[in-house]
C-alpha cells in the first residue's frame, strides 16, 4: 500500500527501480522509494533486509548496478560534494578515532562544514553532558553514540541519516536521539531517514514508514494511514475451532479454542462477513502496532521492544 507518494519535487530522497546484487544475493530488488521534504521516514525490517544497503545507495557509497538514486536532485555517486554537504550521518558502527579528545574532533569536523554553527554544537555538547577534554576511546558507547550525533547534527544538515543509531544503547541515550533530537529536526523543516529493526522506536517518532522484507519494499505508507487501515481484531466461535479460521480480511491468526485473533488486511468489512458466516463475532477491534503489521504481512518477526 502506498499512501502518500510525493513528487520528484517534494521528495528530497528518491529510488526508482534500485537493484544491487552481491554474488547470488539480491540486497535490494527494483526499489521504489520517495522521501518527503520534511518528514521522518523510518526504515523497517530485520537484520539482513536491506536497510544498510538502501541507506548506503542514498550516501553514494554503492551504486546501483539497475535503476538510479537521487537526493536533492543530485546522484549521490556523481556529485559525493553535492549531496554529502547537506546530509548528517550516524551509524550503529560510530567509528570515530579514539586517540583525538572531543573538542579536537569537533574542530577538526567543522573544518568540512562552510554550515557549522559554533553555538549549537555547544548548546548539543552542553545537553550531552561531553567533557571536551576526553579522549574518545575513554568515552562509554552511549557517549560516543552522542558525539557521532553532535557531529551529524551541528551543520545543520536538510537530511540526517541514522542506520541503526540506538541498537544496543541504553534508554536514556535512545530518547535523546529518537525523542528531543529527531523531532527538533524535522520540526525545522528538515528531513530524517533512519532505519531500525526496533518498530516500537519506529512507530514512536515516525510520520511514515517503508517495510524491506528480503530487498522489497513491501508497504510504504503514513504511520497514520497504517494505524487506520490495519486493525487487530478477536472473534470469538460458538464451539471450538480444530485449526486456525480462513476467514478473508485477516492475516496471521493466532489463538486457540473459540477465540482467535488476526491483523485485517485493510477490508474489515469483508472480515466481518467472513466471521459471521463462520459462525463467529467478533468481540474486540483495536489499533494493530507496527509490529503486528509487519509479522502479519511478512511472516516474521521483528524485536518489539528496544530493551531486547
Amino acid at each position: 500500500m502506498t499512501d502518500h507518494d510525493p513528487s520528484p519535487a517534494d521528495a528530497v530522497v528518491q529510488l526508482e527501480g534500485v537493484t544491487r546484487r552481491f554474488g547470488s544475493v539480491t540486497a535490494l530488488d527494483e526499489v521504489d522509494l520517495r522521501v518527503p521534504r520534511g518528514s521522518v521516514f523510518g526504515l523497517v525490517g530485520v537484520n539482513g533486509a536491506g536497510k544498510t544497503t538502501l541507506i548506503k545507495h542514498v550516501l553514494g557509497l554503492l551504486a546501483a548496478q539497475e535503476g538510479c538514486v537521487g537526493v536533492f536532485g543530485l546522484d549521490p555517486v556523481a556529485d559525493p560534494v553535492g549531496v554529502l554537504s547537506r546530509v548528517g550521518y550516524l551509524a550503529e558502527e560510530n567509528d570515530l578515532p579514539g586517540w583525538i579528545r572531543v573538542g579536537e574532533l569537533l574542530r577538526y569536523t567543522r573544518a568540512f562544514y562552510p554550515g557549522w554553527n559554533d553555538a549549537y554544537a555547544e548548546r548539543l555538547r552542553a545537553q550531552f553532558d561531553l567533557d571536551p577534554r576526553a579522549k574518545v576511546k575513554h568515552l562509554s558507547r552511549g557517549q560516543r553514540a552522542r558525539t557521532g550525533l553532535l557531529l551529524a547534527l551541528a551543520h545543520r544538515p536538510e537530511l540526517l541519516v541514522l542506520d541503526e543509531p540506538s541498537s544496543g544503547l541504553d534508554p536514556i541515550v535512545r530518547r535523546d536521539i529518537l525523542g528531543a533530537i529527531i523531532r527538533t529536526i524535522s520540526d525545522e523543516g528538515r528531513t530524517v531517514l533512519f532505519s531500525s529493526h526496533l518498530l516500537d522506536e519506529v512507530e514512536r517518532v515516525s510520520d511514515h514508514v517503508a517495510m524491506l522484507h528480503e530487498g522489497k519494499i513491501v508497504i510504504v505508507s503514513t504511520v497514520d494511514e497504517l494505524k487506520r487501515c490495519f486493525r487487530r481484531v478477536t472473534v470469538r466461535f460458538g464451539e471450538p475451532q480444530p485449526s486456525k479460521p480462513n476467514i478473508p480480511g485477516g492475516l496471521a491468526w493466532k489463538g486457540e479454542g473459540r477465540e482467535w485473533t488476526t491483523v485485517s488486511n485493510g477490508d474489515l468489512e469483508a472480515l466481518r462477513r467472513g466471521a459471521a458466516e463462520a459462525g463467529a463475532r467478533i468481540v474486540e477491534e483495536t489499533g494493530a502496532s507496527l509490529d503486528e503489521i509487519f509479522v502479519a504481512r511478512v511472516g516474521v518477526t521483528c524485536p518489539v521492544s528496544a530493551e531486547e
